[in-house]
């Protein structure tokens, strides 16, 4: 059986995934057979795995610093919310259903079978599992039904590393308040703390170490610096969401539409990670401006989300920008916006409004269906358009509407079959990941800026070599900044 560590948080986004990341590179640099594991997640960005099972973006980001291949038992269990009080069930990888938060309270015990499985299955194969918490292992409400902080721990008999927020303020008052709220079996976990997103002289906080690690016996191990590597994140609470300003001398301005429930939006990294274009998100009217292209994304509540678009001005103003000969560009729920209408007969979405209005910029209809869709693809393009015609793709589709109409088919899959649709300078796919294919997004962005009668070339470096770089630097940047003797100690030896 693997060795086990646990990294929690005192809050969201505290930087538990940056840290079980960095340690999965470091242990798979070390020699060590690693995985990530987690055992509820929470986000509306998720993926498709190789047996078409769906899981969390966050695992995945880990198992590719691990250099493994993504599996659905590193996340178990994935709520995709659909409501302020509701969420999609997914289970090992397959929807289970709907429930409200009181019901899935209820619920919770029922699902530790389904975890112990999951994790001592992928433990038999691997050296070494670097478990994540959520949210805050503090919540004393919650504590009765845990199963991903520290009932999860007690479950693995892992080791816990506390990791505190000191950008935000109060880390030494959240560190120590945590371990105050948990009982003596749950602090003899905590075997050390990690300070995150420090700014300055770390001179500066070694008092306020020494203190806290003189009032609850724990060592810190180490004080991360405020960085900006490029990993791909967990839910909309990413900074990446914040991106409003275009940049000065940028060949095109990419304006995506931030919906409420904006899912994958992790689609468009590798478009932020190119510097001589501009990649924003828009939430208002007055923010869209005269933007090149316009991406609507994918969203878990497409519908409320479409009439959202129409109730504050974006839908006017799209079609505004549209008439000028911008560019839009569909994924997913975006995708089926842009047709006539979108008929919800089954209430998958759980909404009054059974048949709505579209976008009515394609010729195509979207009717929802109770069976999710969920299939890695490979396909080439089959738009007659210069550049772009055959570039072959790859991706994932994850949606629960079938959409038809008569225009001109965006791809041709390996299976024969097609998928999404263009006209004119309108285009929509159902291929999540499409920007993730280095050739296609090199000619498209240039076919974007040969529309503006402009001759210069952009030119992309390899996406993939991009991503390994960076979980190096993360790893490099644990190592420098990181007691990772003492990390291997907790390790080996565990809770003794």
């Amino acid at each position: 059986m693997a060795k086990s560590i646990m990294i929690m948080g005192t809050m969201s986004s505290a930087g538990k995934s940056f840290v079980t990341a960095g340690l999965c590179r470091i242990f798979y640099q070390d020699g060590y057979k690693t995985a990530p594991f987690k055992s509820q997640n929470m986000a509306l960005n998720s993926y498709i795995t190789e047996n078409h099972l769906e899981m969390g973006r966050a695992q995945v980001m880990q198992a590719e610093s691990a250099c493994i291949t993504p599996d659905i038992r590193m996340n178990p269990i994935l709520l995709k919310p659909t409501s302020e009080k509701g969420s999609q069930i997914i289970l090992n990888g397959e929807v289970f259903g709907n429930m409200n938060a009181k019901e899935y309270y209820q619920k919770k015990q029922e699902f530790i079978p389904y975890i112990k499985n999951a994790y001592e299955s992928l433990a038999k194969d691997y050296d070494v599992i670097v478990l994540e918490g959520a949210g805050s292992p503090a919540e004393i409400n919650l504590k009765e039904v845990d199963i991903v902080n520290m009932g999860m721990a007690k479950i693995s008999n892992s080791p816990v590393i506390l990791v505190g927020d000191i950008d935000r303020g109060g880390v030494f008052a959240s560190l120590y308040g945590t371990v105050a709220l948990l009982d003596e079996q749950e602090k003899r976990l905590i075997k050390g703390f990690i300070i995150n997103k420090f700014r300055g002289d770390v001179e500066i906080l070694k008092s306020g170490l020494t203190m806290l690690e003189d009032l609850t016996g724990i060592p810190v191990l180490g004080v991360l610096p405020y960085t900006n590597l490029d990993l791909d994140d967990e839910d909309s609470l990413s900074e990446r969401l914040l991106k409003h300003e275009i940049k000065q001398d940028s060949l095109l301005d990419i304006a995506i539409i931030q919906f409420p429930r904006i899912s994958n939006f992790t689609d468009f990294q590798a478009l932020e990670r190119i510097e001589s274009i501009s990649v924003r998100y828009v939430s208002k009217l007055q923010e869209l401006q005269n933007p090149d292209m316009i991406i609507l994304a994918g969203t878990k509540n497409t519908i409320s989300d479409l009439l959202w678009l129409r109730q504050n001005g974006l839908e006017a103003g799209i079609l505004k920008a549209h008439e000028k000969g911008c560019v839009i560009f569909g994924i997913c729920g975006g995708f089926q916006m842009l047709g006539q209408k979108i008929s919800d007969t089954e209430n998958i979405e759980n909404n009054t409004n059974k048949t709505v209005r579209g976008l009515q910029l394609l010729e195509i209809e979207t009717i929802f269906q109770t069976q999710k869709r969920r299939t890695q693809i490979q396909g080439r393009i089959c738009a007659d358009i210069e550049n772009l015609s055959e570039i072959k793709l790859n991706g994932y589709e994850i949606h629960m509407g079938e959409t038809h109409g008569n225009e001109k088919p965006f791809i041709i899959l390996e299976t024969g079959e097609t998928d999404g649709y263009y006209k004119h300078h309108v285009f929509g796919t159902y291929l999540h990941g499409i920007f993730d294919n280095q050739e296609f997004t090199e000619n498209f962005l240039n076919y974007l800026i040969q529309k503006k009668n402009n001759s210069e070339k952009i030119l992309i470096s390899d996406f993939q070599n991009y991503k390994q770089m960076q979980y190096d630097k993360l790893a490099d940047l644990l190592r420098k900044n990181l007691n990772m003797q003492k990390i291997y100690e907790i390790l080996e030896t565990g809770n003794l």
